[in-house]
């Protein structure tokens, strides 16, 4: 009996596991082949890969509430509609998507700030600290970045590129 118990329930832990978010992984696959995978830092690369994950667009173990990074995404990029991982023009719109991202000044109030990518090249998170993305966000800022989800993209001014 034990041993129908053990494999029973590594199966349902298994098939319940990562499902809910099936699109992200593709999102995260072409942010790592943009910016890290070439990335002139290794240890840089390596925490974010092994440590960062899910951490470049979101905030705390939940993964509901977006860092300021993950919002300017969730401006341009849809989780249902931008799945199909196998169709070329869903790669080049995620593409693209990162790649709009990367030229916007990391505090939209301050045009003399890094832009995402310039962070990124200097070994830093777009989305801030790492210690700071695996706290929980505050009830306000969670709002507050819900809210700014649903507000249009606009791209960077050629100026502030």
């Amino acid at each position: 009996m034990p041993r129908l118990i053990c494999p029973l329930i590594i199966a349902i832990l298994v098939s319940t596991g990562v499902r809910s978010a099936q699109a992200i992984p593709n999102f995260q696959k072409v942010f790592l082949t943009t910016y890290i995978d070439e990335h002139k830092d290794q240890e840089f690369t390596e925490t974010v890969k092994k440590k960062v994950k899910c951490l470049v667009c979101h905030q705390g173990k939940k993964k509901v509430t977006r860092n300021l990074y993950g919002v300017q995404l969730a401006r341009i990029l849809d989780k249902k509609k931008d799945k199909d991982f196998k169709d070329p023009a869903t790669v080049k719109r995620i593409e693209k998507a990162i790649q709009s991202v990367g030229k916007l000044h990391s505090d939209p109030k301050d045009s003399k700030s890094p832009t995402y990518a310039q962070l990124i090249e200097k070994s830093k998170l777009p989305g801030g600290d790492l210690a700071a993305l695996q706290k929980e966000p505050t009830e306000k800022e969670a709002e507050e970045r819900a809210e700014a989800e649903k507000q249009p993209f606009k791209e960077a001014k050629d100026d502030e590129k």
